[in-house]
């Protein structure tokens, strides 16, 4: 009801209705009960899946998240119980009236996050509605009323009850959204962040060097990246924006009055890490961000680097987005785009050919030479490969010449070409 009435395409819709479960059940062939004490059942259709929730007052809530019991009820009661007046309206699906028994309408006018009746016992019911409600408030770009506003910094430490898979859920609704900075600056000014995400909260204070970061201290860079980003972001992009630096407040330094941040990239990796999992991140989510997050300062290398090594620093399969940071990260602080601009230069020179081709040779050739198995191969491949990226070999003859010159058919020559770095 809410995005109708805000002109927007619903995303999903929520059918409550008078009907028992049992009596949904009895009228559609094709059910599931996935959560029928709690009067939802969801209905296959069409080759559509549709949850069904009989219209319901709630019982105690005991966990911070989930009613004891609930009780069959009516309209005005389910929409009581609810989180906040913008989400508590109905439409009727025959005749189009709009049904507010909460004030939600008015209050997408006034474009206002409100929680439904007392907002403290919202919250205490379900921790996660605190979250929700920055959610709401940012995507939407609507402010949150006062008493609810003041509700949620008051309960803001209880996030905590909340299952790290529901917190993550939300923080990436949020940080996804083209209202993330909104979203950023609310869950500081809440108190969530430091329950949350305690490490980006350490970056307030933590000073910068001047001629390099003249935006300020490391918590107002990160907000800046935040700023620049573009609208549509991934969730890996805009996790490794806010964690590339969370390694600096632990690592600062002072060497002859200048500010030094030693290693903060590594330790900065290791602590995106432990964050993600801790917020059960998948594993391709966290690996590609500790890559972003490992990476963000070999940027400055980039026109140094040998053909071979910056084509394997452009083709790794997350390197768009670390394109993305690096811009965001230069923008926001001392704004020189010249290693940017040049891997722009790059990708449009290499964009050709495969930035990594197909293998001239593979270890069946080597073994046909007379190889024994073993990490001498693979050395041997990368070798290949590397005068192949440098356009040193062209053939598979050319490639088969070379390795047989330096390494030679036989494994103690191998070896011993190893021995001596070849």
């Amino acid at each position: 009801m809410r995005d109708f009435l805000l002109g927007r395409t619903p995303a999903d819709f929520d059918i409550a209705t008078n009907a028992k479960p049992g009596q949904v059940q009895e009228l559609f062939p094709r059910t599931v009960a996935v959560g029928a004490q709690f009067g939802v059942i969801c209905v296959i259709e069409n080759g559509g899946e549709f949850q069904v929730a009989s219209f319901r007052a709630d019982g105690v809530y005991i966990d911070g998240r989930h009613p004891v019991d609930v009780t069959f009820s009516t309209p005005r009661m389910d929409a009581e119980r609810r989180d906040f007046t913008i989400n508590g309206m109905f439409r009727d699906p025959i005749s189009g009236e709009v049904i507010d028994y909460v004030g939600g309408r008015a209050d997408i006018e006034a474009r206002v996050v409100r929680a439904i009746g007392n907002a403290g016992d919202r919250f205490r019911e379900d921790r996660l509605r605190m979250l929700r409600a920055v959610r709401f408030a940012a995507s939407l770009d609507f402010s949150i009323e006062p008493q609810t506003w003041n509700a949620l910094r008051e309960s803001s430490g209880e996030i905590k009850a909340v299952s790290p898979e529901r917190i993550r859920e939300e923080l990436v609704r949020i940080f996804v959204s083209a209202g993330r900075v909104r979203g950023f600056d609310l869950l500081d000014e809440s108190g969530l962040m430091q329950a949350i995400l305690p490490e980006i909260a350490a970056l307030k204070g933590c000073e910068q060097p001047p001629q390099f970061h003249p935006e300020g201290d490391v918590f107002v860079h990160t907000r800046k990246m935040l700023e620049l980003l573009p609208a549509e972001v991934s969730p890996v992009l805009v996790f490794s924006v806010l964690f590339h630096d969370i390694g600096k407040p632990p690592t600062l330094s002072y060497d002859e009055g200048r500010i030094r941040f030693s290693g903060h990239d590594k330790l900065g990796t290791i602590m995106t890490r432990r964050i993600m999992e801790r917020l059960r991140f998948s594993g391709a989510e966290i690996a590609a961000a500790c890559e972003a997050v490992d990476n963000h300062m070999v940027f400055k290398d980039v026109r140094n680097m040998r053909l071979s090594r910056l084509k394997r620093f452009m083709s790794r399969p997350h390197f768009e987005d670390e394109m993305a940071l690096h811009k965001v990260d230069c923008q926001s602080s001392h704004g020189w785009l010249d290693n940017y601009d040049f891997l722009l230069n790059k990708k449009e020179e290499f964009s050709k050919e495969p930035l990594i081709p197909p293998p001239l040779i593979t270890g069946h050739d080597l073994l046909n030479l007379g190889w024994k198995p073993g990490p001498l191969i693979g050395k041997a491949l990368e070798a290949v490969q590397t005068r192949q990226l440098e356009g040193q070999l062209a053939t598979r003859e050319q490639a088969l010449e070379w390795v047989t010159g330096v390494f030679g058919p036989e494994t103690s020559r191998g070896r011993r070409a190893e021995a001596e770095g070849r």
